[in-house]
């Protein structure tokens, strides 16, 4: 691939993130050469943001916006190519179902047959597989890559796997696939040149963004996770519930005459941080009200402390699995930002022997756990574009 570069994608339905790799070097640089966002997709006021420039507003057009960004996200990396190719295009999908574990080269089969998973993963699916029906149709000659959010957690025990449905259940594909995976994958080898043997051991990674999950890892692999069949499942997220009695939705639907697209909303759109605070989706919002009087603050309060409890009770579950905790790692844009949300969640898990470092919680710091702590915790930041521009760079040269 002389002179050439990859470019990741990471399509959602509001923002597409990109980022730019050399594909002249073996194994792939993990710092891009550059990269960049189009955020407010089909908003009123796009913007584009690329590393080392300031955050300009854009004009998509109203009717198709996302082929717009894509258009606008292509321009701009042809300018700053200066002449050098793309050597392919690698995009972040979360859900591969039953068949797509491994990356796999793009064709118009490979799209029809992820489209099938859209009712997995309805706030994710349908955007790169626009993204890459765009790209195929308008330069079939630059070849694409898909790389699955749910392929790390194949190493799970099928005891893991399974619901407690009717066997033909298991047989239809109704099944615990877990997500997040392009996150963990990186972690696996990120956390082993940070902690060592620490990282090889009894680990738990919390990715905590506006989706959020757990991982429990053993030897760098997945042992276990919270989310399952689809993404809204285990912690409570920004606008997701989480783990939901079943029954709740059977009595909405029965009871409060929900129909499937207004339960659908509600769980995906309008629970989680949201939902319960009627504040934000962000904790960093929620938090500022917190002091307030009346129904606002007794909301911000509870909707926080459900956050942290949900986090709390779910790496206990996941310790117990383990059989133990050495490791305890926060990832993701919460899990790496907000040094009140790590604070809070090692507070209670105190019953471990975690004991954090205010100074180094405040800073952000890659270790956070102090010298009495029992089980060593950092922060690490996660970087799934360059796990997935890594898989694209080895496919494409064994394909050549």
């Amino acid at each position: 691939m002389p002179d050439n570069v990859i470019l990741a994608l990471n399509c959602g339905s509001s923002s597409i993130k990109f980022a730019v790799f050399d594909a002249n070097t073996d194994p792939l640089p993990r710092q891009p050469l550059w990269s960049g966002k189009v955020g407010g997709i089909g908003g009123p006021q796009p913007e584009f943001d690329e590393s080392g420039s300031a955050s300009q507003r854009v004009n998509l057009d109203a009717e198709h916006p996302t082929t717009a960004a894509l258009q606008l996200i292509r321009e701009r990396v042809m300018q700053r190519l200066q002449g050098r190719g793309i050597a392919g295009v690698v995009h972040r999908v979360v859900h591969g179902g039953q068949h797509y574990f491994a990356p796999v080269r793009v064709t118009q089969q490979v799209i029809d047959e992820l489209r099938s998973y859209i009712p997995l993963a309805p706030l994710h699916q349908p955007f790169p597989l626009k993204a890459m029906s765009l790209l195929l149709e308008q330069h079939p000659d630059v070849p694409q890559v898909a790389c699955f959010d749910t392929a790390f957690h194949r190493t799970t025990e099928p005891v893991e796997q399974l619901f407690a449905l009717p066997w033909p259940a298991w047989q239809h594909g109704v099944r615990r696939y877990g997500f997040h995976g392009l996150s963990y994958e990186y972690m696996s080898h990120a956390l082993p040149e940070r902690h060592g043997g620490a990282a090889r051991g009894r680990a738990i990674v919390c990715h905590l963004g506006s989706g959020a999950s757990l991982c429990a890892m053993l030897d760098l692999k997945s042992v276990t996770t919270t989310m399952g069949f689809s993404a809204l499942d285990g912690l409570m997220m920004g606008t997701r519930c989480g783990t939901l009695d079943p029954g709740a939705v059977i009595y909405l639907m029965q009871v409060e005459k929900l129909s499937l697209d207004d339960v659908a909303r509600m769980l995906y759109h309008d629970s989680g941080l949201l939902g319960v605070s009627g504040i934000s989706a962000e904790p960093r919002v929620i938090v500022q009200h917190e002091a307030d009087a009346g129904e606002a603050g007794e909301r911000a309060r509870l909707a926080l402390g459900l956050y942290v409890r949900r986090i709390v009770r779910e790496i206990g579950a996941l310790t117990a699995v383990l059989g133990g905790l050495d490791l305890l790692v926060f990832t993701a844009g919460v899990g790496e930002h907000n040094a009140f949300v790590r604070e809070r969640v090692c507070r209670d898990l105190g019953f471990l022997g975690v004991a954090l470092d205010a100074a180094a919680n405040a800073a952000h710091a890659p270790v956070i756990s102090g010298a009495a702590s029992k089980v060593r915790v950092g922060v690490e930041p996660t970087n799934e574009e360059w796990m997935a521009a890594s898989h694209a760079q080895q496919l494409l040269k064994a394909s050549t």
